[in-house]
């Protein structure tokens, strides 16, 4: 799942370095003017600090800020030079920054709370809710207030480049400090960003909404394969729900409906009707539709009974293109980086694009990746098919039927707030103390999801994060207790980087693939919570299969996720009829240069399935570089005390991903680990790495 609290900051991220200079403002001249005058009241030796300070502040001051006169006033009144001042200041302005974060964060955790909870029918005007954006005026409020310009005069900016460079031998207050004046390194009209987080609610709802009822679809010979009442959203529920037909009985013709299904999505060739509608049955194979006459105990509001075969028309695409035309009307803000893609690979992740996307591909260039396709196959006692980018088979719970680990998650957690009061046995059971458990457990509030299921950390010390999963209502099934242990993971991150951290503008990590990497190291522990498995060497050998076929998987989509981007930046007056042509020609293309060589050249769309794709823009690179990042951290715990170096790592805050990297585990971000894994694993399990290793 994902971090909600990481995507909406993500967002803000996707909006930032604006400069706007007034037309009849002379730069030059007011700089010049400005370093002389404070030079000569405060010393020479206060130049450097003067001259940074002044071209700070100046890149981002516009007419409506003031004339020259209030310009040169305003430095003369606020440039700090004794240490005790700017030392006071920064603290005053760290305070406040906190508790405006944090109360907004609070404020659209409100708002959103009748779109993201499963707290009755959804009213019209709860989509609107959903689609305010408390942060859309935040830092042109600040500017215009003249607080942004206080932190720009006083506190030393930075480049990427000086972060990666440089960022090693810096202080922790100075990294603070970067953090501070780099939130002021955007003013983005709040028209602009109240633009994105609406075209993202918009098509934030649409997800949440579409939901399928598997229990109608039929075989061509009628039959029906799936229980009476299962709806399930997608993608999530879907590749789920495939997922854990690995270990059932007619598990292999389930799999190839629903990926039939998901394939027919991308293409947009899913009849309109069967979605949300529990009232019609459908024969995905050929087509037919009809009215049910098995209809479940309740349709939800709207439901449509028309047997109209029209397929959905290209709401999917016009709503991922709703949000790249958004992410349009912000690009003429952002001179530096111009692009989204821009702005949340070398902002966002502070990783440059082509580096993320050479790590992905080199997964798919070693030669252990149709090493460990082979063995899938081996394992499965037939042919690789595609649905098989999501094999099950390397995690434990493999070992458990679907129907086995619902009764056993059912019976433990009959209601959300069961789930909620065993969180302080959980974390006992990761090693934390008892004392520690019971202060995150403190800082945690679970609620029942009405998606998939997303973390939301708070954003100041005295307000809690927030777990959301699905509970049923007959109990958390093992679906929603597995999200549930991922999203705690990514709770408890949240509390320790914010709570304990001793700068709260450090607060988090380097970027949404690191919370990932953090909440994947809790759900790797789910069947162990559960009391069902216990650690052996096969088990890591398994779980670096695990890893390494996931990051493959995901890595791939990921791959779609930015072709698609960097195509609409190329069509950019694409109709959503032409980018579903585009989108499915690149899933098509990436997956032929990527899985269909391991897969005996069979063709897929499946990589254009990832509901992301529409409301979270780029955000899914995030998931394989959090796998990649998730083992290299495995590998560190492995053999040490888990609660502690958890706490340790989290408590690393908002630094540049290779400093957090080398600081947590001593190496960079790299795929190398993990495909260096996947061969050992492969080797001990008698594949054909070990013939490699011999060569």
């Amino acid at each position: 799942m994902h971090a909600r609290r990481s995507i909406f900051y993500g967002l803000a991220l996707l909006v930032s370095h604006a400069c706007v200079f007034a037309d009849d403002f002379d730069r030059d001249a007011a700089e010049r003017l400005a370093v002389a005058r404070l030079i000569e009241k405060h010393g020479r030796e206060h130049e450097s600090r003067i001259r940074s300070g002044i071209d700070q502040t100046l890149q981002m001051w516009r007419q409506e800020d003031g004339d020259a006169e209030a310009f040169l006033a305003f430095v003369d009144e606020h440039f700090l030079v004794e240490e005790r001042s700017i030392a006071d200041t920064f603290l005053h302005l760290e305070r406040s920054m906190e508790m405006l974060d944090g109360h907004l964060v609070s404020v659209l955790r409100e708002f959103r709370h009748y779109m993201d909870v499963e707290v009755g029918p959804v009213r019209p005007l709860d989509r609107l809710l959903a689609a305010y954006d408390p942060f859309a005026h935040v830092n042109e409020d600040l500017f215009k207030s003249k607080v942004a310009f206080v932190a720009l005069l006083n506190y030393e900016g930075s480049t990427l480049q000086e972060r990666l460079e440089f960022g090693d031998d810096w202080t922790r207050r100075h990294w603070a400090e970067v953090r501070l004046t780099g939130r002021f390194e955007e003013r983005v009209p709040a028209e602009a960003q109240q633009a994105v987080t609406a075209a993202s609610a918009r098509a934030d709802a649409y997800i949440a909404d579409y939901n399928l009822y598997l229990h109608h679809w039929l075989t061509p010979d009628g039959r029906r394969l799936f229980p009476e009442g299962l709806r399930l959203i997608s993608h999530w529920n879907l590749r789920d729900e495939l997922k854990s037909n690995y270990s059932e009985a007619g598990g292999l013709e389930k799999q190839r409906m629903i990926a039939d299904v998901m394939e027919k999505i991308v293409r947009q060739e899913i009849p309109q009707v069967v979605i949300n509608n529990p009232l019609v049955d459908w024969t995905p194979a050929t087509g037919a539709l009809a009215l049910s006459e098995v209809q479940d105990a309740e349709a939800p509001p709207g439901a449509r009974s028309s047997t109209s075969p029209a397929r959905e028309p290209d709401t999917r695409y016009r709503m991922l293109l709703d949000i790249f035309h958004a992410m349009q009307q912000v690009d003429p803000w952002v001179p530096k980086v111009p692009t989204a893609i821009a702005r949340s690979f070398d902002v966002g992740r502070e990783i440059p694009v082509q580096q993320v996307r050479a790590m992905f591909e080199e997964l798919f260039r070693a030669p252990v990746a149709a090493d460990v396709a082979r063995l899938i196959e081996a394992r499965l006692g037939r042919e690789i098919e595609p649905f098989d980018i999501w094999y099950a088979g390397f995690k434990p719970r493999a070992e458990y039927g679907e129907a086995e680990l619902d009764a056993i998650t059912r019976e433990r957690y009959p209601t959300k707030d069961a789930f909620e009061a065993d969180i302080p046995r959980i974390l006992r059971d990761l090693g934390f103390a008892a004392e520690k458990a019971d202060m995150l457990a403190a800082h945690i509030v679970v609620d029942p999801s009405r998606g998939a299921g997303h973390a939301m950390g708070a954003a100041r010390r005295d307000d809690a994060a927030h777990l959301r999963t699905r509970v049923g209502p007959d109990g958390m099934d093992y679906k929603g207790y597995n999200i549930a242990i991922h999203e705690l993971g990514h709770n408890v991150e949240q509390v320790f980087s914010l709570n304990t951290i001793d700068h709260t503008l450090l607060q988090g990590v380097p970027g949404s693939a690191f919370t990932e990497a953090l909440a994947f190291v809790f759900q790797e522990r789910d069947l162990a919570l559960l009391g069902l498995a216990k650690p052996s060497e096969e088990k890591n050998q398994l779980l670096a299969l695990e890893a390494f076929w996931g990051a493959c998987e995901i890595g791939a989509v990921a791959l779609v996720d930015i072709a698609v981007w960097e195509w609409m930046y190329a069509h950019p007056d694409a109709s959503a009829e032409e980018l579903r042509q585009a989108t499915v020609r690149i899933a098509s293309d990436v997956w032929k240069r990527t899985f269909a060589p391991l897969m005996h050249d069979k063709e897929s769309l499946l990589l254009g399935i990832y509901s992301h794709m529409l409301a979270y823009p780029l955000y899914l690179s995030n998931y394989p570089l959090g796998h990649l990042i998730a083992y290299q951290l495995e590998e560190h715990f492995r053999g040490a005390d888990l609660a502690a170096e958890f706490e340790r790592v989290c408590q690393l805050g908002r630094l540049t991903p290779d400093l957090w990297m080398q600081r947590a585990v001593g190496a960079r971000v790299s795929a190398q680990p993990l495909i260096q894994a996947a061969e050992r694993a492969v080797a001990a399990l008698g594949g054909r790495s070990t013939a490699r290793e011999e060569e």
